[in-house]
């Protein structure tokens, strides 16, 4: 039995003897072994095999004799239950009609090589410490928010969010990020990608051309292929996105970036390049969306303002993420959107899908105006800024020779690239394998490019970790570089499943009566 399937034990045990009896290794009339037997047998609880072997008998596979116990039916139904889940029926059914095709637009998405799957283990990445966060205040607002509800809050509101909410975002945005806005040009979204679909939806044309930072985060891609948009990468140096490359690139009519913290390589958009992307898109009169990805965590020099903030011809789309500073499953992200389309961003957002979860939406409001967000910001810099350093030390005492960690002024994670003799013996995909291998989720840096990577490396978060957990989990990461993984055996080990199957088909030989009831094996 599979306990990971996902299948109820009872259904796998009813497939099995099924598939036994449909195939002839059951013979029709000859006995099965009794409840107590197989339960023993397959690892489960007896009444899982009594569910199973009701179901067989309602069906007409087997049947219960009194007395005597449970045995294949002499006369088997004509064919099977066509369930999804279930074997396939012995005898023929009719043919059915091929089922609907997927629209041809649906192919580039689907073939997408979007976001990696999330990893769990130590070091990985793009995940903030929720055990810091403060749930009893964020409980304290949620029951406050819904004691006594108004009654505009239960039926629902504005398509760009709660009023307060958007006040309190556009507040936060003037006062520490420089973003020129109102409350009113804020529209709540579940998060950056939401955001970037939405726009895609409004700004793009099929087959125009969207320029993005190369490596950069592959699930912004989803939005812009969604939207029939020619993905044109260009390069990142250690000033952001490289302008000097796209001399002969076909004009863009939007350009996507990530100015404040570039994912995931981490550099910040010097203010020269910030002020020739203007620059550029104005003379190609096209639209810049800025993912303000990671602007909380700096913990070294003065953050630079927002892009949106130099913008004098409205033309940057300004998205943030709560999801990524509080806790994943919050899901409340933002745009700020130009005036000019405003109107119509508002209009599509309600047509597509009417308007976003009122339920978090006060809380957060409150959590921004009451002064626990700037607290809890002020505290998490502090302890993320002692984790990071922390790993800087124990990257350059365990990884030296294996991996090259430069600091980093702000975020939640580190770059190990490839040093050149570990380059030699491995890609960063088999590094990053031989690290999950010991329980290590660092993912390779060439996940995040499209086309061929330039450079090699891995990704080493820190900000889950307590900080005396951070030099072990480095010095595992070391082990797993440096020593081969262990061979697993050739064969794998027999399953109860195959056990179980050997058992039944060897009930086809001859058994004395031992008093067993058709209640108790059946």
């Amino acid at each position: 039995m599979d306990a990971k399937s996902g299948a109820a034990l009872h259904r796998q045990v009813y497939r099995e003897l099924a598939r036994l009896i449909l195939a002839g290794r059951l013979a029709p009339g000859s006995r099965l072994p009794s409840s107590r037997e197989l339960a023993r047998e397959l690892g489960v609880a007896r009444n899982t095999i009594l569910s199973a072997l009701d179901q067989l008998a309602s069906e007409g596979y087997v049947e219960g004799r009194r007395g005597s116990g449970t045995y294949v039916a002499a006369d088997l139904p004509d064919k099977t239950p066509l369930t999804a889940e279930d074997p396939a029926p012995r005898h023929s059914a009719p043919r059915a009609a091929p089922a609907p095709a997927l629209a041809p637009r649906a192919a580039p998405l689907i073939q997408a090589r979007l976001a990696p799957p999330r990893r769990s283990g130590l070091l990985a990445p793009g995940l903030a410490d929720v055990g810091e966060f403060p749930f009893e205040v964020w409980a304290r607002l949620l029951a406050r928010s819904w004691r006594r509800p108004a009654r505009a809050l239960a039926t629902g509101g504005s398509p760009g969010g709660l009023p307060a909410l958007r006040q309190a975002i556009a507040d936060y945005l003037r006062l520490l990020r420089g973003v020129r806005c109102e409350a009113e040009q804020v529209i709540i979204v579940s998060g950056t990608r939401q955001g970037l679909d939405l726009a895609a939806r409004l700004l793009l044309e099929p087959g125009e051309v969207a320029w993005l930072e190369n490596p950069g985060f592959p699930g912004l891609r989803g939005p812009l292929i969604a939207a029939g948009a020619k993905l044109v990468p260009l390069p990142v140096d250690m000033e952001g996105l490289d302008l000097s490359k796209a001399g002969k690139l076909a004009r863009p009519r939007l350009i996507c970036v990530t100015p404040s913290h570039q994912f995931p390589l981490g550099m910040t958009m010097s203010l020269a390049r910030r002020l020739a992307l203007l620059d550029r898109a104005r003379a190609d009169n096209a639209w810049i969306f800025e993912d303000d990805y990671d602007s909380e965590w700096r913990y070294r020099g003065r953050p630079l303002a927002a892009l949106q903030g130099l913008d004098s011809d409205g033309r940057v789309i300004y998205a943030g993420s709560f999801s990524k500073v509080l806790f994943a499953s919050l899901r409340i992200g933002y745009l700020v959107v130009p005036r000019p389309v405003l109107e119509a961003f508002l209009a599509a957002r309600a047509t597509l899908d009417d308007q976003p979860s009122l339920i978090a939406q006060p809380a957060l409001a409150a959590f921004l105006s009451e002064g626990h967000f700037a607290s809890y910001l002020r505290r998490q810099r502090r302890i993320y800024r002692a984790r990071q350093e922390r790993a800087l030390a124990s990257a350059e005492r365990h990884l030296a020779g294996l991996l090259e960690v430069p600091a980093d002024a702000g975020g939640l994670h580190l770059i190990g690239y490839l040093a050149p003799d570990l380059a030699r013996r491995m890609d960063d995909r088999e590094a990053s394998r031989r690290a999950a291998a010991r329980g290590i989720a660092v993912p390779p840096l060439s996940d995040y490019w499209i086309g061929r990577p330039q450079r090699q490396g891995l990704m080493l978060g820190y900000a889950t970790l307590p900080e005396p957990a951070i030099e072990p989990a480095m010095e595992r990461l070391a082990q797993a570089l440096r020593n081969p993984p262990t061979q697993n055996p050739s064969r794998p080990p027999t399953t109860r499943c195959e056990a179980g199957s050997r058992l039944l088909a060897s009930s086809q030989q001859p058994r004395s009566r031992r008093g067993s009831r058709a209640g108790s094996s059946a």
